[in-house]
């Protein structure tokens, strides 16, 4: 048995771009980019961005292009495929991830992006964090937790 599965969460590049099909399905494009944090050999820390092109059929793609612009956030679940073309009698080449399923990501709200919107929502939050729960105002030391 073999096993062609790719799972994405990133953020999108560009906005979709909806088409149709001759056979009158829709398709959308677009492409995602995902980032990993290492530490190369001398101890640095060094970040690596990958794009992904991805490729949503049907239903979703409506939804996908309805919905989705750049930057927003989005998870993708899907299987690798390449395809070949020829032209100007040159071999081109492009693997892309077809989705099965895409999911939103969180949203944030207006233009200040999610890290000023999580300092607003601190200066508004009440002392006792809300929602009836009490928080002790020190800190806990894990020593005595009993487990």
């Amino acid at each position: 048995m073999y096993i062609n599965k790719a799972i994405l969460f990133g953020n999108l590049t560009r906005d979709p771009e909806l088409r149709a099909l001759p056979s009158g399905m829709n398709v959308c494009n677009f492409s995602v980019a995902t980032n990993r944090v290492y530490r190369d050999r001398d101890g640095k820390k060094q970040e690596q961005t990958d794009f992904h092109n991805i490729v949503v059929f049907g239903r979703q793609a409506d939804t996908v292009n309805q919905y989705l612009k750049k930057g927003s956030s989005v998870y993708v679940e899907g299987r690798m495929q390449t395809r070949s073309w020829e032209q100007n009698g040159e071999k081109k080449y492009r693997t892309e991830v077809v989705a099965d399923s895409v999911q939103f990501g969180p949203r944030s709200s207006g233009g200040g992006g999610s890290r000023a919107r999580q300092e607003d929502d601190s200066q508004e939050m009440p002392a006792s964090g809300g929602a009836g729960i009490e928080y002790p105002k020190d800190d806990i030391n894990p020593d005595d937790i009993p487990f």
